[in-house]
């Protein structure tokens, strides 16, 4: 396995087009493109890294796996009243199909979707509070207390996250919040800038890859069944509109971010994080995608077979 991954660092290395990072979020634009990281982590706890593994990236929307976790703990099934389970065949942050469907999101991993979930962990409580259960959360799945928020990030998100106020004021019009506009809001803003490293992410993701267990504490985080959903909910909408193209080449539950992360899940098998900020013209990483598509091939572990 490290031999696998130490090839794969070195073809992304020689890459020319690295994608560009995102510069919409002023402080992902100052991150540096040139960057690779792998973590492959197997439920017997042995973990494989190359490149720098551990330099800290802003997650993004790869948080939206985890707080969806938190949230179907909350309400269970219930949570499918509130938001969808289709791929939405849309750009991330489109308010097209919120008109059309009376400002129901199409599924969990649209920032619609995700807006909403945060809504529903809030339940009543103030934000400093939710946002102390996710870092809980993220440090639980991870095995790490050192996790936490980069606060430049979610100021920079903050002070330029028109669209996204935007789409959660136009659910509300619809009277699908229970919170106030802004907490939700604050608490999605600040999730999404949750800083880890590739071999935190990829611990973090080990219990969707072992029927709801985190092998490396023994703990059962979800149901098997609630874990395939999470999974199944990953491999359909967790790339955007280029989910498809990502199932079609890789082969594998993963979600994406704009920071340039993706977790990706080989069911029974292991839980991989990249990272690589440059990004392809959707939104999704450029050296990410191609780096999974090459592990993949390699150790036959598309959930579609070899």
């Amino acid at each position: 396995m490290q031999q696998i991954i130490d090839d794969i660092a070195a073809q992304m290395a020689s890459k020319t087009d690295k994608g560009k990072v995102a510069s919409y979020i002023p402080q992902l634009a100052q991150v540096a493109p040139e960057q690779f990281a792998i973590t492959v982590a197997l439920p017997d706890g042995a973990i494989y890294s190359a490149g720098c593994a551990k330099t800290l990236f802003s997650i993004q929307s790869i948080s939206k796996v985890f707080t969806l976790t938190l949230a179907l703990g909350k309400l269970g099934e219930r949570l499918w009243n509130r938001v969808g389970r289709e791929p939405s065949g849309d750009p991330f942050n489109s308010i097209v199909q919120l008109e059309h469907e009376n400002g129901k999101p199409r599924n969990p991993f649209i920032n619609a979707g995700a807006i909403t979930v945060a809504d529903i962990i809030l339940q009543g409580h103030q934000p400093k509070e939710t946002l102390a259960e996710i870092l809980q959360f993220m440090r639980f799945v991870a095995n790490d207390d050192t996790i936490s928020i980069d606060e430049k990030v979610a100021r920079s998100e903050l002070e330029t996250g028109d669209r996204n106020a935007s789409l959660a004021h136009f659910m509300a019009s619809f009277g699908h919040f229970e919170n106030p506009v802004d907490s939700v809001l604050g608490t999605y803003f600040h999730h999404c800038s949750i800083a880890m490293n590739t071999i935190q992410l990829a611990t973090a993701g080990l219990f969707l890859a072992n029927d709801g267990v985190n092998p490396t504490t023994g703990y059962r985080v979800v149901s098997p069944k609630r874990a395939k959903r999470i999974n199944s909910l990953m491999l359909m909408c967790g790339h955007y509109d280029g989910s498809g193209e990502f199932a079609f080449r890789v082969g594998l539950p993963g979600k994406s971010g704009v920071g340039g992360g993706i977790m990706a899940v080989a069911p029974g098998k292991a839980s991989i994080a990249v990272w690589a900020p440059g990004l392809d013209p959707i939104g999704n990483s450029k050296l990410g995608t191609q780096a999974l598509e090459l592990l993949a091939r390699k150790t036959g572990w598309s959930v579609f077979g070899q």
